[in-house]
Parts: C-alpha cells; structure tokens; sequence
C-alpha cells in the first residue's frame, strides 16, 4: 500500500512538473507577440509561424507598416471590419487596404481574400488593395487578383520584405510592397470586339427553369 502510494505521489509531481514546463514554454512562446515586449527585427518568418492567430500577425504588419515610415496607419477593429485588417496611405499618397491571411505554409489562400478585400475598397476610401500571406495562393485567387488589380503578397515575398527591414533597408521593403500587382487584361481584339467573354452557365438551372415554364 505504502509502495502504490509513494508511486502516485511520484507520478503526480512529474504530471504537474510537466505542465507547470508546458505552460512556462507556452507564456514565453506568446509573450514576444504581445504589442510592448517584442523586438520587431528580431521577428522572422519562424516567429510568425508559431503565433496562435492571425490577430498576432495583423500586429505584426501593423507595427511594421509605421517602422517603414507610412503615414495613416491603423489596424481595423476585428469584428466589422468589412474586409480589411489594416489601412495605410503609400509613398505616393495613395491609400491602401491590407487583408492580413496567417496560414499554414501548406494551406493556399482562397478566392474570398481578393473579394473581400476588393470589395471594402470604396467603405475605406482607398484606391488601391493587399493581400499579405504566409502561404501561397490558389489559382482562381491569383486569377480574380489579376483581373481587379489586387496585389498579392505571398510567403516568398513576405519573407523577402522580413529580410529587408531586418537589415535596415527600408526601401527595398516599401517596393516589394508597393510594386505593382500582377495584372491580367483583354487582348486587344478582344477589348475591341463589343463580344463579351463567354460566361460559364449552370446548365442545370436552365433545364429545371425551362420545364416549369412549359
């Protein structure tokens, strides 16, 4: 009995022991992503992987968007925010609005970025719209970028931005972030043919609405 006990005892202390670890790991893991306590140019792309949200992503480029000097920078409310995650003016004067997407590396943005940050362009007064993520894009989502003008910033170049701050070449981060987005345009016999591209149809619909009229 006295043997039982003292093993209970024993695997009681190395439970909380573990937790007691578990919990200190998890408080310094978070701890540099609160808004005061962390050096911004001690964060990479491995720090951004670890945060537990994108609301610790969106502070990041926050802060990162007034270290790099642009005027009219806030972070938008996370309820009711109609699409963008922050807002900032350019070099040029040109106002911005961001969709920050926190991702994981194997996890490519969908389509509902573009929309929804395309479409909160007018609310926010801006002229042009950003997409910042951790991960790649898919297709359609690089396709509808295209056609409405929308920049999109994937790992590769959020990375590449991380570098050029961290090393103190603030331009370099300001071009990658404001170059011109990937366009797609008409051809133009198209632009200038007055036939609109062919629209892909439910066929389906047509059919079931076709025999209620008869």
């Amino acid at each position: 009995m006295v043997y039982v006990l003292s093993v209970l005892i024993v695997v009681l202390i190395v439970v909380i022991g573990l937790l007691v670890v578990s919990f200190q790991l998890k408080q310094k893991r978070t701890a540099v992503f609160t808004e005061e306590n962390y050096d911004l140019k001690a964060i990479t792309i491995a720090e951004i992987d670890k945060m537990e949200d994108g609301s610790g992503f969106e502070m990041y480029l926050y802060r990162l968007f007034m270290e790099l000097g642009y005027f009219g920078v806030y972070k938008t409310l996370g309820s009711r925010d109609f699409g963008a995650d922050l807002v900032f003016t350019d070099r040029e004067g040109v106002r911005n609005v961001v969709q920050a997407k926190r991702y994981h590396v194997n996890n490519p943005v969908s389509i509902s970025a573009v929309q929804e940050v395309f479409s909160c362009m007018r609310y926010y007064k801006a002229k042009r719209a950003i997409v910042i993520a951790t991960a790649k894009y898919t297709e359609p989502c690089e396709t509808l970028a295209g056609i409405n003008h929308v920049k999109l910033l994937d790992r590769t170049d959020l990375i590449k931005v991380i570098e050029a701050f961290r090393s103190g070449d603030t331009l370099t981060a300001c071009e990658i972030i404001e170059g011109e987005p990937r366009m797609i345009l008409e051809s133009w016999s198209e632009a200038n043919s007055g036939v609109l591209h062919e629209v892909r149809k439910d066929y389906k619909a047509e059919k079931l609405w076709g025999r209620r009229l008869q």
